[in-house]
């Protein structure tokens, strides 16, 4: 009960409200059971007419005033009887064609009429439900109500960190800030006056380390954990005797080239997810051949035919993983928990069925490593349209669904689409980003589920439950109403145990993507997310506040303010438009109830083609909040529809790409795509179920994982250098948070470490070979502030793995892979991003010279020579000919050079410790160094000794003892 006397909402936590009569709003009055208006009335559009603790029926005219209060007090909103209204965040339109001469909306009186007839409409079916459950015996009444006590519990809750883990970290945090700038203060006013160069660099370098600290610590200030109830789920949704109301899920796989992607390991995430733990009506599987291969859609025919065994194999015996490659060769007891007599005699038959199939993909990948020289024929002798991969019409086949193909036991399967959009020379595709947009048209006029999963082709589903526990967020009236996406972690098959090169991305996927589940969720990593698509289209969640135009008061507020605030202002004012769309697209929610005249003439009128395209069909499924296709719909038509708009040139002109779907400008489309969303007022939820949801293959060795590291980087690069850089972009709306543009500052700077990281690595070596030092004679003072440095990291380190509970070694790992990628993959990312953006030069770093070897994890060991190899190459042998110089030169000058030796010796070691994993990788097995590694290091030793005797920056030219010295070095 708060102060006012007005009690809590019990299903969204805030005040009641009052009636119309001044009265605290009653919606039982039986029990007096605290409920909201907007609230009630959602109940009572999902058919719960009844009171959630004692079961009563409300009461009609309950009913109809709640629903008249709510219509009458927001006139001109996109709210109406609880139905929240979405804002879209670009049309492209022209005012004129939204206004008459006097300024109001054209289709003002149209939705008034309209929002008439739903009124009649709604009062018409609540006064049929109500005399419904007027109907019902009262003992069935009273047998129903523990169904519906445990339907309106949440599905999921959050679990904070302890207390006790957490305040101490904190604690910590800022601590090491306080102790961060008494340090910058020492080194600021205590230069090196024998090495100012080295000294200002150090300084400039440390700087820049606390900055990235910063931006990285502070967005894990509220880290949160999550569990989800899938009991409830299935109570509220799959109710027995009643038909499932579990919201239907689009999959979106995406592949280019089969000899890169081998089609068995697509293969493997398809049939995962096709016999995914999810009503098989709900299902559909939407395959990407953006190399238009017939190699592709070959392999998916025999998949979907091997998929009618598969399936019902997995349901049967509740298999996991539900990827035949990855169930087969995984080592564990498989007859464990397994009760069924024939499960041994069905598992046996159905690995020998997998084997059959395996060679009958493996003979099309065979025949397909020669391309005939008249190009690739079909089965019934025409060509195949794909023979020229950039030139090709748009293709689409559906294998399974409702063509007919049943199980082996007669049961229906999900859809599976196999998609290859139109290429045309002239035109820019958008790679990825391009097909994933492909993939959303053509989904929206085939089956329109509200939900989309999309997943790399090597990524399959581990967890078979993994779609419920994202549908415990974004079904839950309470939380999903502002929930864009729903991410995974990523977690690998076939790493090392020691995983050398940090693959598994521990840290980010445990420690950072938790703090950022705390503010406004965790960015989007690509792969293994469930989309809102809704965001997707650019809409603004249901629950954001409005934002009220008025012209007197920006111009009074804003006469003194700089120029440079009117780019502010120009955004409010275009929010400020969006708002005026939504009662025209709140009354699209039902737009099945309208006849075709009105359909159309409102479509036309709200000139969405600019925005979405020149498709009806396409722009009527973007206004069906909860998806789906109408039952009237010939599927022929809607095939010839979908081949319209995964055309080359239909997303000419519209907002594809810029403001709606997966965004263009970077190779990175996942984070900026995110980024977008999250500008609206979104925000994400991260789920991390105890069984991983998806798994994926990651590239082990040395080079392949430095150019995955590159194409990252790269694309934070590329978001810098844009109009969407974290630093300008998004504060007109103020919906981003503070944290959370942090995190997302940090997710596009952090390439940029690698100048300062390059050169503090290459100090310690300076110092041994010049005999100075970065760092004056320590007071006591000085030597308090670098302990009490030191260990504030290391505090915070160990109470980071306490609250996030990985291992030190993973931890250890990363720190390791964060200095060899930051020397080597990053350096060159920031100087192939600036190449590609200002300039227009896109640089190719190619990987080549490969020595395979035999055994477990033989691609470990595969070495493949790259560019990107020189610089960790050049800092690993300049530190070990720093380490040997400054021991001759302390062993000739005596006793005294010791101690100053040590603190040099320190930082040299701290460099070589870290990028001993390159080193490893550079080794190859035992005794087995490559040729070319050997001559890079005698070629960069002699270099680096030969330049570093004739030119040494360090001694004063006028110092004629050190003249003298040289000229004895030199034996002159």
């Amino acid at each position: 009960m708060m102060e006012s006397g007005v009690p809590l909402c019990n299903i969204c936590g805030e005040q009641v409200g009052l009636s119309n009569n001044g009265e605290v709003f009653v919606a039982c009055h039986e029990c007096n059971y605290p409920v909201c208006k907007t609230c009630l009335d959602y109940e009572i559009k999902e058919g719960r007419n009844a009171c959630l603790r004692c079961a009563t029926p409300y009461d009609e005219n309950e009913q109809e005033s709640t629903n008249h209060a709510i219509v009458a007090s927001h006139p001109d909103t996109a709210q109406d009887a609880g139905v929240h209204a979405r804002t879209v965040s670009f049309v492209s339109t022209v005012d004129s064609e939204y206004h008459d001469d006097t300024g109001n909306p054209i289709w003002k009186n149209r939705v008034e009429s309209w929002k008439e007839k739903k009124n009649k409409k709604k009062k018409n079916q609540s006064k049929a439900v109500v005399q419904e459950a007027a109907e019902v015996p009262p003992e069935q009444q009273m047998e129903e109500k523990p169904q519906l006590a445990d339907a309106a519990e949440p599905l999921s809750r959050i679990i904070p960190v302890p207390k006790s883990q957490i305040t101490p970290y904190r604690i910590v945090i800022i601590v090491r800030l306080i102790v961060l700038c008494l340090f910058f203060h020492y080194r600021v006013t205590h230069p090196v006056e024998s090495a100012y160069p080295l000294w200002f660099i150090s300084v400039f370098c440390e700087i820049w380390f606390a900055f990235s600290w910063v931006l990285d610590q502070f967005p894990k200030w509220s880290p949160i954990n999550r569990e989800t109830y899938l009991d409830r789920l299935s109570a509220r949704y799959e109710r027995e005797g009643e038909p499932c109301q579990l919201a239907p899920v689009d999959f979106f796989v995406s592949t280019v080239d089969p000899m890169k992607e081998p089609p068995l390991i697509t293969a493997n995430t398809v049939l995962s997810i096709l016999a995914v733990d999810y009503p098989v009506e709900k299902v559909s599987c939407y395959v990407s051949d953006d190399g238009g291969s017939m190699l592709t859609f070959e392999s998916l025919a025999e998949t979907s035919e091997f998929a009618r065994k598969w399936v019902p194999f997995c349901k049967k015996f509740a298999i996991e993983p539900r990827a035949p490659e990855f169930y087969f060769t995984q080592k564990f007891d498989y007859l464990k928990d397994k009760v069924q007599p024939s499960f041994v005699k069905e598992r046996r038959a159905m690995k020998r069925e997998y084997e059959e199939y395996k060679v009958r993909v493996n003979a099309l990948v065979a025949k397909a490593q020669k391309t005939p020289e008249d190009g690739w024929t079909m089965a019934d002798g025409t060509p195949w349209p794909g023979n020229n991969p950039r030139d090709h019409p748009g293709m689409i086949q559906v294998f399974l669904g409702h063509s007919g193909v049943h199980d082996i036991e007669g049961n229906e399967l999900p859809r599976l689409v196999y998609v290859s959009r139109e290429k045309r020379p002239g035109y820019q595709h958008h790679k990825k980003a391009g097909a994933e947009n492909a993939l959303i048209r053509v989904s929206a006029v085939l089956t329109n589920a509200p939900y989309i999963l999309n997943l790399d082709c090597d990524h399959y589903v581990n967890n078979s439950k993994a779609i419920r526990e994202a549908m415990c967020f974004l079904m839950d009236p309470q939380v999903g109403r502002d929930v864009c996406y729903v991410q995974f972690p990523q977690r690998f098959d076939g790493i090392d145990k020691s995983d050398r090169y940090a693959n598994r991305n521990i840290v980010f996927f445990d420690v950072n993507m938790k703090g950022l589940d705390g503010i406004q969720g965790p960015v989007y990593v690509g792969t293994g997310t469930v989309f809102n698509r809704q965001a997707l289209y650019g809409y603004s969640p249901s629950n954001l506040p409005t934002i009220h135009k008025s012209s007197s008061s920006f111009s009074c507020c804003c006469r003194r303010k700089k120029p440079a605030k009117e780019k502010d202002l120009t955004e409010v004012y275009r929010e400020a438009k969006r708002e005026d769309l939504n009662s025209a697209i709140f009354n699209l929610r039902e737009i099945e109830n309208y006849d075709d005249h009105e359909r159309s003439l409102l479509i036309s009128q709200m000139s969405f083609e600019k925005t979405f395209g020149m498709s009806s069909v396409f722009i009527e499924s973007t206004l069906m909040e909860n998806g789906g296709v109408p039952d009237s719909a010939n599927p022929s038509t809607l095939i010839r529809e979908a081949i319209h708009v995964i055309g080359c040139g239909y997303e000419e002109k519209t907002a594809w790409g810029k403001e709606i779907g997966w965004i263009y400008g970077s190779v990175t489309e996942d984070i900026l795509t995110g980024f977008k969303m999250q500008c609206r007022g979104w925000r994400s939820i991260y789920c991390m179920p105890l069984r991983p949801a998806f798994k994926g293959s990651a590239p082990i060795n040395l080079s392949d994982r430095l150019h995955q590291v590159l194409r990252w980087a790269l694309g934070s690069v590329e978001i810098f250098l844009s109009r969407h850089c974290p630093l300008w972009y998004g504060f007109g709306g103020g919906r981003l948070k503070w944290l959370q543009r942090l995190a997302y500052t940090n997710t596009i700077v952090y390439p940029f470490t690698s100048l300062p990281l390059i050169a503090y690595c290459i100090l310690p070596a300076v110092c041994l070979l010049t005999g100075k030092f970065i760092i004056p004679t320590l007071s006591n003072v000085a030597s308090i502030l670098f302990l009490g440095l030191f260990l504030s990291i290391i505090v915070t380190s160990v109470l980071e793995l306490r609250w996030s509970g990985i291992g030190i070694e993973d931890w250890w790992r990363n720190e390791q892979f964060w200095v060899i990628g930051g020397v080597s993959a990053h350096l060159f990312a920031v100087f192939q991003g600036f190449l590609k953006m200002l300039a227009g030069i896109d640089t190719n770093f190619t990987v080549t010279t490969k020595a395979a070897d035999d055994g477990e994890f033989a691609d470990l060991y595969l070495f493949k020579w790259t560019t990107v190899l020189i610089p960790p190459t050049t800092i690993l042998i300049v530190n070990l000919v720093g380490v040997v110089a400054g021991f001759s030169d302390a062993l000739n000058k005596g006793y005294e050079a010791w101690g100053p030796l040590f603190g040099k010796v320190f930082f040299s070691f701290w460099v070589i410790l870290h990028l001993y994993p390159f080193l490893k990788g550079l080794m190859g097995r035992q005794n087995r160094t490559p040729t070319i590694v050997v001559l890079w290091s005698v070629l960069l030793a002699s270099v680096f000794s030969l330049v570093w005797v004739k030119i040494n920056p360090f001694v004063s030219k006028d110092d004629p003892s050190a003249m003298v010295q040289n000229c004895i070095d030199m034996d002159c």
